[in-house]
C-alpha cells in the first residue's frame, strides 16, 4: 500500500512537471481538518460453497474526524492525502436459508476502516475568495478489530483498493495568499471487501459475501495554508 501511494504520488508530480505548468509556491502545503459523515451505499452476494443465498447487507453510518494533507505543485494542481479511521455495525439482512432462517437479520457485529485515498486535485481561480476544486484518485481500505457479533464464530474482511472521486471548495476567510479557509468536500469512494462469516455454530456452513461498501463522505471543516 505504502508504494501504491509513492508512485501515485510521483506520477502525478511527474504529470504536473512535463505538463509545464510547475511554478514556485510560496504557501505550498495546506492542512484541512473536517467533521465527516460516512454514508455506506451497501450491497452484497451471499454463498455457501457455490450456492447463492437470498439476502444482503447493512452497514450503519458514522461521524468521524478526518486529517487531510495537501500539497500544490501549482495554483492550480495540487495532491491530497486524506486520513481517518471509521467503525461500522454491519447486519446481514433479509436471509433465507433452507431450514434454518427465513427472512431474518443476523448481526455480525462490528469492523474498523482504515481507509487512506491519494487525490489529484484540480483547483479553479476565479479572482474571489471563493474556491472550488475536483479531485480523483485511489483508495486503500484495512479493515481491522472485527467483532463477529453474537451468531457468527469468526468473521474476516480482505483489503480493499478501487478508485475515488471528490469535490468541494475552500473560502478564504483572511484574504493572505496563506492563512485559514472554511472548507466543505464531498467524495465517493469505492470498496470492494470479500468476507467470510464462520457460522458453523449456528448453521453448519460458511458464509462467504462479495460485499461492496462504496461510502458518501460529506466534510465540513477548517483549512489552513503555509
Amino acid at each position: 500500500m505504502k508504494r501504491l501511494f509513492t508512485s501515485a504520488l510521483l506520477a502525478s508530480a511527474a504529470w504536473v512537471g512535463a505538463s509545464g505548468v510547475a511554478s514556485a509556491q510560496d504557501n505550498p502545503w495546506m492542512v484541512r481538518v473536517r467533521a465527516v459523515a460516512v454514508m455506506p451505499d451497501e450491497g452484497a452476494t451471499l454463498k455457501v460453497g457455490s450456492t447463492t443465498l437470498q439476502g444482503d447487507v447493512d452497514i450503519s453510518d458514522n461521524y468521524i474526524p478526518e486529517l487531510d494533507i495537501s500539497y500544490f505543485f501549482t495554483d492550480n494542481i495540487a495532491a491530497e492525502l486524506i486520513l481517518g479511521v471509521t467503525k461500522h455495525d454491519v447486519d446481514a439482512v433479509h436471509v433465507t436459508v433452507p431450514g434454518a432462517l427465513t427472512d431474518a437479520k443476523v448481526p455480525l457485529g462490528s469492523v474498523w476502516l482504515l481507509p487512506p485515498t491519494l487525490t489529484v486535485q484540480y483547483h479553479f481561480k476565479n479572482g474571489t475568495a471563493f474556491k472550488p476544486y475536483v479531485g480523483a484518485g485511489v483508495n486503500a481500505t484495512l479493515f481491522f478489530s472485527e467483532k463477529e457479533g453474537p451468531v457468527a464464530d469468526k468473521i474476516k474482511y480482505d483489503s480493499s483498493f478501487g478508485p475515488a472521486l471528490q469535490a468541494g471548495f475552500d473560502y478564504d476567510l483572511d484574504g493572505q495568499p496563506g492563512g485559514w479557509a472554511l472548507n466543505v468536500d464531498v467524495k465517493k469512494v469505492w470498496m470492494n471487501s470479500n468476507v467470510k462469516v464462520d457460522f458453523t455454530s449456528a448453521l453448519g456452513a460458511t458464509v462467504k459475501a462479495d460485499a461492496d461498501i462504496d461510502p458518501l463522505l460529506v466534510g465540513v471543516g477548517m483549512a489552513y495554508k503555509f
